[in-house]
Formats: C-alpha cells, structure tokens, sequence
C-alpha cells in the first residue's frame, strides 16, 4: 500500500495512544542549544561519516556484492551495512529540516549502489549469502543480517515522511527487504530470531508508513520469540540477547543495554498498534525498576564493559560506567513511545537528562569526534586518539573521529536531526510542549484552523519560557507545557499577569485563545546538589550537581596547576553558585601522605582529613568535558 500524501515527518507515529507527536514540518528550532548541535550535525557530522563510510569501505561494500566482486575484500564488521543505512536515514532526516539540494543529490547516489546489491527475492545483505561468504541466516546469534534490515527499514520511514512519493527507489528496496523478511521468518518459516533486537521496532514502523499490516504481525512475532533461548547460551548467559526471560514476564531492562532498549521499544510499538495493555504494562514496570536502579544520573545506561551491559540493581560504578551513547540513544526511543502511549511526564523527564547528558555528550565541539562510551570518572588524563585511524571501541580516553564498530556516530547523527519531532504532541484537547527550545510549533486540528505557537527561551541557561499564541481560535483548546521532575518547589506559571506556582507534571492551561496570548513558565535555576541513593555502593558520601536538566562535572583544565580532581572534597553545607555564568562549589583538598600500606587500624589519619581554605572550584556541563584536551574528571564529588 502507499504511504499517505502528506505523513508527518517523525521517526515515530502510532497509529493509537494517548498523544500524536509533531514533525519536522510543524516544529522549527529556530535558536539555542538544540539549533547549535543540529548546525553542526549538519555541517561536519555528516559529512566527516560519509568520508568514513567511503575511506573504510563499508559504502563499497555493496557495490562489491552488485558486481560480484571477491568476498575478501570486504571490508568492516558484520553490521556494518547498518552504518551505511543509519547515515541514509540522517540525511533523509536532514534533507526533510532544510531541504539541502547537495545532500539530496548525494542521498540518491548511495542508494543506487545500495539498491544494486539487492538480490531479486528482496535479500540485501553485504556479508552473508554470496560467492565466498556463509549462507543466509546461518549465525542468528551473532551475524545481525535481521538488524541490518531494520535499520534500512527506518531509513525507508525517514525518506518516505519527509518526501512522500520520491523516486530514488529505497521504498521499493525496503519493501523488497521487508516481504523477504516475513516469507523466510513467518509462522511456516524459520523459527528464528535475531541476536541484536532492531527489526522488531523497524518492522512496525515500516508497516505505520506503508499501511501493511504483515510487517506488524511479523514484529510481534518476533516479540513474541524472544525469551525462548532460541539463541543459545554465551559466556555472559542468554540474558545478554534478552532471550532468557519472555518479555512479558520480564521485570527490569537486562542484559545488553542497547538491544535492551530497543527490543522493549519494539514491545511498545507492537503493543500499541495491537492495543495490548498487558504487553504495555510489561515493558512500562521494566522502565519504571530500570529508571530507579540500574540508570546513571547522567540518563546514562550500561554499567558493565565485558558485555556493555546493565549491571544488578544498584551497581552503577560512576568511574567504571559503560553507558553507552548508543544505549542513550535506545533510552530515548523507548521513553519517546512511552510518552506517546500514555502521556505521562516521566518519560518526558528521562528524554531531557539523556539528550543533555548523553546523546550531546557524544560528539565533540566540531562535530568530528565521538565518545563510544561515557564514563563519569576518568582517573587518568589519557592520549588524544589517532585523528587517521579508527579506533577500538571504548579504549579512547578522549573523544576519538572513528571506531571499529561505529555505531555511535551515525546513531547521534540520526537523532539530532530528527530531534524536531520529539518536542511537541496533540492530542483532541490540544497542545502538549515536552522540551523546550526556540521556535515555532505549528499544526492543524480536525475541526478547526491553524494553531501556531511561538516559544522564545535561553534554556537551558535560564529557566524562563515564553510561548505566545499567535492565532485566535473560536474553540477552546488546552496548552500543556512540561514542568519537569528536577524542578521541585519553585516552578510558576503566568497568565494574564496571573503567577501561579505549578508542580512537576504538566502545567495546564485550557482557554478560547487570542493571537499574541501569552504564557511564561519560569523554572528555579539555582545549581543544586543531588544525592545518590545509598545502595549505590559506588557513590555512596558523594554529591553530583546539576542545574537545570544539566549535569556538571570537574575537570582538571579548571584546577590551578591543573590540580587532581580525585583530591577534592565538597563542603555541602555551602550549597553551589552561580558566578560570571559558570557553576561553583566550596571544596577543601586532600593532602594525602605517602605510607608503605595504604590501610590503617586505627582510623583515618589526620593528614588525610582535607584541610586549608576554602577554594571556590568551577564546573562544567558534563557534555562539554574533554574538549580542551586531555583532563580528568569526575562527575560525584566526595564530600567533607
């Protein structure tokens, strides 16, 4: 079936649920944070990917299989078709935010060389199936030929929402892909499933933006298996997959984060457009137990470097933190779909900390350096990468242009230039403002004519958010905007000159609207300690700090003599400040003595009680750490 003459542009669009996101087309970021880290996106990211994908091969990797060229020449992992398709579906995104004609140019040619290595059953694989290469499906565990396809599929969703009816030809190879899929992996096919979850969310999506109902049923078929030990075992048990644990008995995100994230954000797009309320309510308490106790302060998940794994309840080791920025990226689609489905804030909440603290933490100020993972505690100072090699996965002390898995740069490249369509929903009441940047907000109800909206704010830098309505409506509709979890007492509300304090949640505001009706929402700014629970082994006598949605860090560049920060000890009883735009909190340093035995039976020595004057010891946002070069740092400072 085709898609509809004009979809929104969203990677996500359910077809039921409690709120309908906006797109691209009706949420301009005009200004601001946001509107910086999509110019460079822009700009640099995805161009210094593409040269990647071209300089490592992984582009001609297809035109080696249209050609029939020696399988020994290909080049890169078994996934790295996956690369080559989340960069389509960033473009695809870009192009639909600014219309670049080059990019599009450029779009069209990578997919011709894609379309030509498709095989006419519809197969479309780099690494399996061909002359010299294993047969199809022969390593379900390990070989990611069903992830692969995912991802093209939700290139094909970018490129259909954003220009509907485009003749490149990549819908025609998804659906190719896509009916392959269902006639080898459907009820009378191989009872199988893939090792890395991705195809589920990709196939349900697929089907939103075709209108065939086969790829959702294929999808939670694919749920459905999981949980079975299909896969076999491995030496970090089938958990690791997420096939040890059905996923409506599941209680908590295990195993893998990544493929954690996005199989249980494939249950929710299965468990909505099949409206099951169980499946739902399964997946929501995993997130809810997941929130509380395996989720760094960072929004960051991923605790364990041997799997990339979640850890137990509570082991969240700040300087061994994995929290992987593609893991970062799953959070955000899963939460995304669970604001969606049931509107409830939190969600909301837990998307503004991961883009802050994970996603933006990721690439460097240029925009052609990206961290794997994102430790909150680096020891040592480290090297600066090799700018003309890739580098090992996690090995990189500072910010590194390529990896040998290189997942991460394409994955942060797709979501900030969709990031438009995770600002604002609708619903039949009106309109609900869930981030907040500057810029326009725009859509048209049913029965009624255009609503606009204009948001004009500094945040994050400050807590005061304008939006004025710019239309008069002759019906009365509701303005819901975000007051977020951080916020606590001190939130207002103003309308009409009427102040109102308002509590985390949404603020409402239902009324018969007139144009240049406004609404401010002022959130309290001051920098404020937060506190781990104290089962956190790792962290326990340690405060973080944070202003606003954003984390701070120490970095040793702000020490005089570019001191340790691991000397440091916080004063709590001096709560942080603000001073010349930067965040400071009252410290007293260690001075350690030097022992032949670093234990002692008597107590801690005095020398090892910090001592001297206070000293004023500024902070950075945790995402612009390691841009000046080697450092160390620490995000949970120990405290006097």
């Amino acid at each position: 079936m085709a898609p509809s003459a004009a979809p929104t542009a969203a990677p996500v669009l359910p077809s039921r649920g409690r709120l309908r996101p906006l797109g691209l087309d009706d949420v301009r970021v005009t200004g601001g944070f946001w509107a910086e880290r999509q110019s460079v996106n822009a700009a640099a990211t995805l161009e210094h990917i593409a040269y990647w994908l071209e300089r490592e091969g992984w582009i001609r990797n297809f035109d080696l299989v249209a050609t029939g060229g020696p399988a020994d020449e290909r080049r890169g992992r078994e996934f790295s078709d996956s690369e080559v398709y989340k960069f389509l579906e960033a473009t695809a995104w870009e192009i639909g935010r600014t219309g670049d004609p080059e990019w599009e140019s450029r779009f069209r040619a990578i997919v011709q060389r894609v379309a030509r290595a498709q095989d006419t059953d519809g197969y479309l694989n780099t690494r399996f199936g061909h002359a010299g290469q294993p047969p199809r499906w022969s390593d379900l565990q390990w070989g990611h030929e069903l992830y692969c396809v995912g991802h093209l599929l939700q290139a094909a969703v970018a490129r259909v929402r954003t220009r509907p009816g485009a003749d490149d030809g990549l819908l025609a190879v998804a659906c190719r892909a896509a009916d392959n899929i269902c006639d080898t992996f459907g009820r009378d096919g191989i009872d199988g499933l893939c090792g890395h979850p991705e195809i589920e969310t990709a196939l349900v999506e697929f089907g939103r933006a075709t209108g065939e109902r086969r790829y959702l049923a294929q999808a939670a078929l694919f749920v459905e298996r999981r949980g079975h030990g299909r896969l076999g075992d491995v030496e970090w048990g089938r958990e690791y997959f997420q096939d040890e644990t059905p996923v409506r008995q599941a209680t908590v995100l295990r195993g893998h984060a990544v493929r954690a994230n996005y199989l249980a954000a494939g249950a929710v797009d299965v468990a909505t457009e099949t409206d099951d309320p169980g499946l739902l309510k399964a997946v929501r308490d995993q997130w809810r137990n997941t929130v509380a106790r395996r989720t760094y302060v960072t929004g960051g998940q991923g605790s364990r470097h041997q799997d990339e794994a979640f850890g137990e309840d509570w082991v969240l080791p700040a300087d061994r933190a994995y929290s992987e920025t593609c893991a970062g990226v799953g959070s955000v689609m899963l939460a995304w779909r669970l604001l969606l489905a049931s509107g409830d804030s939190g969600y909301a909440d837990l998307v503004e900390r991961t883009l802050f603290n994970v996603v933006s933490t990721s690439p460097g100020a240029d925009g052609r350096q990206f961290f794997y993972t994102n430790t909150l505690h680096r020891r040592e100072l480290g090297t600066v990468p090799d700018t003309d090699r890739p580098s090992i996965r996690a090995a990189a002390a500072q910010r590194a242009p390529w990896f040998e898995v290189s997942c991460c740069p394409t994955n942060v490249a797709r979501t900030l230039a969709s990031f438009g369509a995770y600002v604002a929903s609708t619903d039949d009441e009106g309109l609900q403002i869930h981030q907040y940047v500057p810029g326009t907000i725009g859509y048209r109800p049913a029965d009624g004519a255009e609503r606009r909206v204009t948001v004009s704010t500094g945040y994050p830098a400050d807590g005061q958010i304008r939006i004025r309505v710019e239309d008069a409506d002759a019906h009365p509709w509701t303005l819901s905007v975000r007051v977020p979890g951080w916020a606590g007492e001190g939130a207002t509300l103003t309308v009409d000159g009427e102040v109102r304090p308002v509590r985390p949640g949404y603020a409402v505001e239902r009324r018969t609207w007139r144009g240049g009706d406004e609404v401010v929402l002022d959130l309290p700014m001051a920098p404020r300690f937060s506190y781990p629970d104290d089962r956190i082994d790792a962290t326990r006598g340690c405060v973080a700090v944070e202003r606003g949605p954003l984390v701070f860090a120490v970095e040793s560049v702000d020490l005089a003599g570019g001191g340790n920060v691991d000397e440091l000890r916080v004063d709590t009883g001096r709560p942080p400040t603000l001073a010349g735009g930067r965040v400071q909190v009252h410290c007293r340093r260690l001075d350690p003595p030097d022992r032949d035995w670093p234990y002692d039976g008597q107590g801690p020595t005095p020398a090892a009680v910090p001592s001297g004057d206070l000293v004023e010891v500024p902070l950075i946002p945790y995402h612009a750490w390691a841009n000046r070069g080697p450092s160390t740092m620490r995000v949970w400072l120990p405290t006097i």
